[in-house]
């Protein structure tokens, strides 16, 4: 019999020293409860970073990187264009680091993100939406505007620009851990992998990584319903409540040379129903886009997955939309 303590690591010396290594669990109930589903889904619980979500990885993998080549300079400040998890990340990252971040963020995302970067000490400054914008629904048109504030920021500080659509660092977080994590806890024994875009670094690195060891493996892009513009779809509505995604931005940098095996399509309703039964079915209090990626798992344990092995991230967790009509 294995000794509990052969279960617990050594004592590290900071919290970006515990970024990763999350759990991985079987959504067993919620397939058993949806009509017409059959195979298993492997849910990785990227909320349970300390940051409480997956961006924590590439904000890390960023930061890192920026240091050992130089580009970043010790006491620099960092800034970054945010919809509050990567901001999160880089407060984590840069307060143990000594950098001081600006978060710049959309009045559009939900105020706990806000509040929970101020409190890890970023300082966050927030973007009106476009005139006709829904809050917490941030729209394609909406980031440009945040987009313009992050650069003149920027300029301004002197800063160094995270910038999480376009640093290699992103990807490659993923393809150096999360990936490697996912092939190590399923024993090689997955299927498909099936994520919901934002940069497009997640799907892209782990992808990459799942694929080479496995050329089979199927990788699924999840776009809201409506703004599904990666697959070549008309937009017909760009305010869909999914937040961290889905911002009808044509062409991801990341995505370039990606084996996609299809795209899949969710719907805001669907992702927060299912957002629900991970919280009520499988004790996962999670959010909105951590019901997307379900929701389309489910999609394809009833069709051209069947019977198959499925994994999804698990983003971020629900704590991070109490003020919102998820819960």
């Amino acid at each position: 019999m294995t000794s509990e303590n052969s279960f617990l690591p050594t004592v590290a010396s900071s919290v970006c020293d515990v970024v990763g290594i999350t759990p991985a669990v079987l959504l067993e109930r919620l397939v058993k409860n949806t009509e017409g589903a059959e195979g298993r889904i492997v849910a990785k619980l990227d909320m349970l970073n300390p940051g409480m979500s997956k961006k924590d990885r590439a904000a890390k993998q960023i930061i890192e990187d920026a240091t050992a080549s130089g580009e970043l300079k010790p006491g620099q400040p960092v800034v970054e264009l945010t919809s509050g998890n990567m901001g999160t990340g880089l407060a984590i990252v840069c307060g143990i680091k000594g950098h001081p971040f600006i978060a710049v963020m959309s009045k559009g995302n939900s105020t706990e993100r806000k509040r929970m970067m101020e409190a890890l000490g970023a300082e966050v400054i927030l973007v009106d939406q476009q005139p006709g914008s829904s809050p917490g629904q941030v729209s394609g048109e909406d980031l440009k505007l945040v987009e313009a504030e992050t650069k003149r920021i920027t300029a301004e500080r002197k800063a160094f620009r995270a910038d999480q659509f376009n640093s290699s660092s992103n990807p490659r977080a993923h393809y150096l851990h999360t990936g490697p994590e996912i092939w190590i806890q399923t024993s090689g024994k997955v299927d498909a992998f099936v994520d919901f875009g934002g940069s497009g670094g997640t799907f892209a690195g782990v992808t990459k990584y799942l694929k080479e060891q496995n050329s089979s493996i199927r990788s699924y892009f999840v776009e809201p319903d409506g703004a599904a513009i990666i697959s070549g779809q008309e937009v017909s509505n760009s305010g869909h409540p999914i937040q961290g995604g889905g911002y009808c931005i044509a062409d991801l940098p990341f995505l370039k040379g990606v084996d996609i095996d299809g795209f899949l399509q969710v719907k805001g309703d669907e992702a927060r129903h299912c957002a629900r039964r991970l919280a009520k079915e499988e004790g996962i209090f999670a959010g909105f886009s951590s019901g997307a990626n379900v929701a389309a798992a489910l999609q394809l344990l009833k069709g051209p997955c069947k019977g198959m092995t499925i994994v999804v991230i698990i983003c971020d967790s629900g704590l991070k939309y109490l003020s919102t009509d998820l819960w």
